[in-house]
């Protein structure tokens, strides 16, 4: 990675072809090919996940692929929202979707649930955790309507049913 910009998550594509680190300090997403069978890794591109105006202060904290390997999601705490962007299936390169607000402060924690339809966002500083409605096939947020109170969420987990 570029000095300065700060690695905190990393995601591997399902289809084990790409990678994509979060780079927390620099609010950009690094996208890299992988391959598996070697483990090298090579840099296709960075982009940032705040929108070109932005002058305020703010840092990535979560990234997150949808299970069809189809969209990179990332969290921006200070400009609180997540970043959609849509993965190219051949070179793995982002290209942005949109950016939603999760109606609340420092969204520190998100996940897609196993099946993809649903995003659950903690906001850190603002003790909630909201619902998101995932399109399969635009990538993009919906809010569901449902925000819960909850102290401090920082990480978000789905248990596997037993």
């Amino acid at each position: 990675m570029k000095g300065g910009l700060g690695p905190r998550h990393f995601a591997l594509h399902p289809g084990h072809k790409f990678a994509y680190g979060l780079n927390e300090m620099g609010s950009a997403v690094t996208a890299f090919a992988y391959d598996a069978a070697t483990g090298v890794m090579k840099e296709l591109e960075t982009v940032s996940t705040l929108p070109s105006d932005f002058h305020g202060s703010s840092n990535s904290a979560e990234i997150q692929i949808d299970p069809k390997g189809g969209f990179v999601y990332a969290s921006n705490r200070g400009h609180d929202s997540i970043t959609v962007f849509a993965i190219n299936p051949q070179t793995g390169k982002l290209t942005f979707v949109q950016r939603e607000s999760t109606q609340g402060k420092t969204p520190r924690g998100f996940n897609l649930d196993p099946t993809g339809k649903w995003l659950i966002a903690g906001n850190q500083d603002s003790d909630s955790v909201v619902l998101f409605k995932v399109d399969s096939a635009s990538g993009k947020l919906t809010p569901a309507g449902t925000k819960l109170t909850v102290g401090a969420p920082v990480c978000v987990q789905f248990l596997a049913q037993k």
